[in-house]
């Protein structure tokens, strides 16, 4: 029986062409395994679009419930292109036996580099300053006095992967970085030179606020009124996480008021961002359409991890990263390796 692996629609085409370029695809091919795109668009994924599938890859923010899992217990591993999970409900995953994956290795890095521009564009008013030259406003460029970063701090808030990885960079650059983790990081940050202190220190010191953690029920609007209202008017918030994690009301709110110096934003509580929000119309915000990491690099980094996993699974063997589990006993997708593959998980 040939493994089935089903891509969802919303970023890409029957070809297999997709948003992020050449994801390759023909890499399962070679590997004996066939795939096909989604004939049409969901938001969230109907089991009865999966019928006969053994995979199923999300490249998009389309949802996966207990109800997209088809009855009959093929599907075996859902795999996503990226490191959010937060659209895939993984402990109905574990229920039912289904493996998810995603990509966290393949995304620090070019998300890393992601802040450093939003870091660089907030300090240098660099949004404001394109305008002026562009619509003839010359004079006023002394208006638009940028803020140093000799001396200055950064607090970043979720030291995860990306989290550590923009830590590294911004020591490099001779930042002071504070950092603020739910869980344990202290040996992780101990090595980068990361300063850990309450999120309220971070907070209320830094001079850009850096937002990295994951997106879950528990960290919906983690900063919120009273942790935007301990931040300095001079500092600036950077957000690459998700859009519900910041309170983007009250955001909006101390943004226009001058109770805050600026944000950065590669995420947005609705995607997409309508024109007439006010974050539009704010000179001292740089907004991103949730694609400020899309390089070159990133796919081809993404591309070659999620087919590993892909091709792994379907051997019957661990993939590299992994998101749930324990599964209750015998239902790990790797027992139930298909056909031929059934030698290759023995030596695993």
């Amino acid at each position: 029986m040939v493994y089935q692996v089903v891509v969802t629609r919303g970023y890409a085409q029957p070809d297999g062409s997709t948003v992020f370029g050449d994801i390759g695809l023909s890499r399962l091919t070679d590997a004996g395994l066939a795939w096909r795109v989604l004939e049409e668009e969901a938001g969230e994924v109907r089991a009865d679009q999966l019928e006969g599938a053994d995979a199923l890859l999300v490249l998009g923010p389309e949802r996966v419930t207990e109800a997209s899992i088809p009855a009959s217990g093929r599907l075996r591993h859902i795999a996503r292109f990226g490191a959010g999970f937060d659209a895939v409900d993984t402990d109905a995953c574990t229920r039912r036996g289904v493996l998810v994956t995603n990509t966290p290795d393949a995304v620090r890095r070019p998300v890393a580099d992601s802040v450093v521009a939003l870091l660089y564009a907030l300090s240098h008013q660099l949004v404001v300053k394109d305008r002026l030259v562009r619509e003839g406003r010359w004079a006023e460029r002394a208006r638009w006095r940028g803020s140093g970063l000799i001396g200055a701090t950064a607090g970043i808030v979720g030291l995860g992967g990306i989290g550590l990885e923009t830590a590294r960079r911004l020591r490099a650059q001779g930042l002071r970085v504070l950092g603020y983790n739910r869980g344990d990081r202290g040996r992780e940050a101990a090595g980068i030179g990361i300063e850990l202190r309450p999120l309220d220190e971070v907070l209320a010191v830094s001079d850009y606020v850096i937002v990295t953690v994951a997106a879950n029920p528990g960290t919906r609007h983690f900063i919120g009124e009273r942790e935007l209202a301990l931040m300095r008017p001079t500092a600036r918030l950077i957000n690459v996480s998700r859009g519900v994690v910041v309170d983007e009301e009250a955001l909006i709110a101390r943004l226009s008021d001058g109770r805050l110096a600026g944000a950065g934003l590669d995420v947005f509580t609705e995607e997409p961002l309508t024109a007439d929000s006010p974050l539009t119309a704010l000179d001292n915000v740089v907004l991103a359409p949730h694609s400020l990491c899309w390089t070159d690099q990133y796919t081809a980094a993404v591309s070659a991890s999620v087919t590993a996993s892909l091709i792994a699974v379907s051997h019957g063997r661990q993939p590299r990263e992994t998101v749930n589990g324990p599964f209750p006993a015998g239902t790990w997708p790797g027992t139930r390796a298909c056909g031929d593959n059934e030698d290759e998980r023995d030596r695993t």
